[in-house]
């Protein structure tokens, strides 16, 4: 890791890009030099204030040329849509090639930049970083860390392993963006639609990088992977974000990656996600209505359960408070808190094990106990 102050841009306003934002401003290791917005309607406004917060005096900007100018250290790269690679390569590239570090949360299956496809585009990636001298990593989502990075943390306890499973467990019922809740996932429709999940690898290759990630960290060939989905109607009519999800129409689903070793399902990624707790009540329930559990069986025996919760959404730039908004947080501060590592870092594509436990230098914040 690098010491002193580490100029940084966020690129992108919402969720993620928020919270990276009010963390930026409080610490000191980080200057928040510059920030990326996608609307006009953003261009000119205080960093501060989109991200739900007081005025810190950086202006927001979509001039891509400018900010490159700026010559910062490092770009979080936070932002979403549905054509998140095919827009985000790009972005990437001339960052790299400009010399500057990306830490990312947009592009989920480079995780593993290793088994990233299309093998063009990772080719793209891993020679723009050698242009610029810089390192690109990305985080992924879970928040970052469940799926992939928290069951090698655990596996050090292990003596021999079978299998690794692990999920996420939580309720959608305030994620309001229909082209995902609806065409991405069928959340309100009639069993017989399919979803984009449901397409043959669309699972596998939303996952697929966290499984071989895990298998090669522990020295195994994941010789494919295996997917499986299924879907539970609510038996009566909801209102969440999305709107009116009809009784009889889907409201859960559960999905599975499943990565194959010597012939057995051994590492497996699984979501169960529901509109209401009261949904496909035989499947698995998890802590409130966001959680995260990692068992591996073998010698020992490891279950690990863990949620992220929030109790001033505030001070992290989230402007209410949502089941995942303590996800959100954790997600984005595997990426803010990488920096100073991937500053530091040798150049190239790089993945969570690539890097040193990312401990944050500046984040503790006391409070005064009363004396009796």
């Amino acid at each position: 890791m690098t010491t002193g102050r580490h100029r940084v841009v966020v690129w992108a306003t919402g969720g993620i890009g928020a919270i990276a934002i009010r963390t930026i401003s409080n610490r000191p290791d980080l200057d928040l030099v510059g920030v990326w917005v996608h609307s006009e309607e953003k261009v000119g406004k205080d960093a501060g204030e989109l991200s739900n917060g007081d005025p810190i005096g950086v202006a927001a900007t979509n001039d891509a040329d400018a900010l490159i100018a700026l010559k910062p250290d490092c770009v979080i790269y936070a932002a979403s849509g549905p054509e998140r690679d095919a827009l985000a390569i790009p972005d990437y590239v001339k960052l790299l090639e400009a010399g500057i570090n990306v830490v990312t949360t947009s592009t989920t299956r480079l995780v593993n930049p290793h088994a990233y496809e299309p093998a063009e585009w990772r080719e793209q990636l891993a020679a723009a970083a050698k242009q610029g001298q810089v390192s690109l990593y990305a985080s992924g989502i879970e928040p970052g860390f469940a799926a992939d990075y928290l069951p090698l943390v655990l596996s050090t306890q292990s003596s021999s392993i079978e299998t690794i499973h692990s999920y996420e467990i939580g309720l959608y019922d305030d994620y309001g963006v229909p082209e995902i809740m609806i065409n991405g996932l069928g959340f309100g429709q009639p069993l017989d639609y399919q979803p984009w999940v449901a397409f043959p690898r669309a699972i596998a290759g939303e996952w697929g990088g966290q499984i071989r990630l895990i298998g090669d960290a522990l020295g195994v060939e994941v010789q494919e992977i295996r997917e499986s989905f299924d879907r539970s109607v609510t038996n009566r009519t909801l209102e969440v974000a999305m709107g009116t999800v009809d009784a009889g129409t889907c409201g859960a689903l559960r999905m599975k990656a499943i990565g194959v070793v010597e012939g057995c399902e051994a590492i497996i990624v699984e979501h169960v996600t529901r509109l209401a707790h009261g949904v496909a009540p035989d499947w698995p329930t998890g802590i409130g209505n966001l959680s995260y559990r990692v068992v591996i069986t073998g010698d020992p025996d490891i279950d690990c359960s863990m949620a992220a919760t929030l109790r001033n959404p505030g001070r992290a730039g989230i402007a209410t408070m949502t089941s995942g908004a303590g996800a959100m947080v954790a997600t984005a501060m595997r990426v803010v808190n990488a920096v100073p590592y991937v500053v530091g870092a040798a150049p190239g594509l790089l993945s969570a094990v690539d890097l040193p436990l990312t401990i944050p230098k500046n984040a503790f914040v006391t409070q005064p106990v009363e004396q009796k």
